[in-house]
């Protein structure tokens, strides 16, 4: 018996997501890409590969190099390197790999990654990432065009398209109509790359999509690749903005309640460095109520977490008691995952097999 609390994921579940974006990209002719800040997991990478995916993304060099050492061959590292360290880290992670692209925003990242490369006799594959609205790294969107030429022009540098991460965001805000979302997205890079092609510089690919927009922006002529994430296991918020079912949530937090101090009030074993707080409740436009779904009692509030215990908000008629076992999926399993050392994958026969996070804390 696993002591709680710990992370469970249903192999079963995990699978037919796998599959189903899969099939999302399949039916598009667009290449998956995932990242793999969702699970950070050699073996649920190569079962996304194994079920057609290009390659895999990553945010930091150090989760390229446990992929790499997973025998991973195509990564896509979507974030911008600027210092020399790194810069050299992804040289001599490139001569591991058939295929490494790094991800670019700015004229001295640029220019970074070009003197490191000719000082060691490379060439880096690099796309040019663009803000399409979420406001975090990116060059802004009316600047790309001057920005993809000066790339162009630099030495050991072959720009080879360019990308974005945009989430669930429509006319720059937040939104539940992923539709929409995803085809202005999808829109809006490929219009780009057309205007940046117009001005001599060619462009293999266009790259975009979150789990909730995947769908609708793989759709777009001339998008090229898709990379979502937490679609492997999906999870409270996805299943909020309407990406997927509650049952399609394939990890669920396991916590043992060790108290039950009044009628109102129940508490697990799971807080805050259990279950990831950066999903917050009452947050628009999802609006959760609590830190997670409690799947025995859809009508509990996990409403409180301090480091080591979870209140939950109850009543009378919940009959929950001391020893009792919830299983609980989180707002944001990313995040959740990240807080664990190993979690437990159980398929459908009841085999239950421990698996490493191994690029857990891996942030440089």
């Amino acid at each position: 018996m696993v002591e709680t609390p710990h992370l469970l994921i249903d192999g079963t579940k995990m699978t037919k997501n796998i599959e189903k974006m899969a099939g999302v990209a399949g039916r598009n002719g667009v290449a998956l890409r995932p990242h793999v800040k969702t699970h950070k997991i050699p073996t649920i990478a190569w079962a996304q590969v194994e079920a057609g995916a290009a390659g895999v993304t990553v945010a930091k060099v150090s989760k390229a190099e446990v992929m790499a050492d997973a025998g991973l061959e195509d990564i896509f590292v979507a974030y911008p390197l600027v210092t020399d360290p790194k810069i050299r880290r992804a040289i001599r992670l490139r001569q591991k790999l058939k295929n490494l692209v790094i991800g670019v925003d700015s004229s001295e990242g640029a220019r970074r990654l070009s003197a490191v490369a000719l000082s060691e006799g490379q060439v880096f594959d690099v796309r040019l990432e663009v803000d399409t609205g979420l406001r975090r790294t990116g060059i802004p969107y009316h600047r790309a065009v001057e920005l993809a030429q000066e790339i162009e022009a630099l030495e050991g540098l072959n720009l080879t398209g360019i990308y974005t991460y945009r989430g669930a965001v429509l006319n720059d805000s937040p939104t539940l109509d992923l539709e929409r979302a995803g085809v202005e997205e999808g829109q809006l890079m490929v219009s780009l790359a057309e205007w940046i092609r117009e001005e001599g510089v060619e462009l293999e690919s266009v790259s975009l999509g979150s789990t909730p927009t995947a769908e609708f922006a793989a759709g777009v002529e001339g998008v090229t690749e898709i990379r979502p994430g937490t679609y492997v296991f999906y999870d409270r918020m996805q299943a909020r903005l309407g990406a997927c079912s509650l049952d399609e949530c394939a990890a669920t937090v396991v916590a043992t309640v060790v108290s039950r101090p009044s009628e109102d009030l129940a508490v697990i074993d799971g807080g805050s460095k259990t279950f990831a707080t950066d999903v917050s409740p009452g947050t628009k436009p999802l609006n959760l109520e609590g830190f997670g779904h409690v799947v025995e009692y859809p009508d509990a509030t996990l409403e409180r977490l301090t480091e080591e215990h979870g209140m939950l908000a109850v009543t009378a008629h919940h009959d929950l008691k001391v020893g009792d076992t919830l299983h609980v999926i989180p707002n944001h399993v990313c995040s959740t995952v990240n807080l664990h050392d190993t979690v437990y994958m159980v398929e459908g026969d009841g085999a239950v097999e421990e698996l490493r996070v191994s690029a857990r804390g891996k942030v440089r």
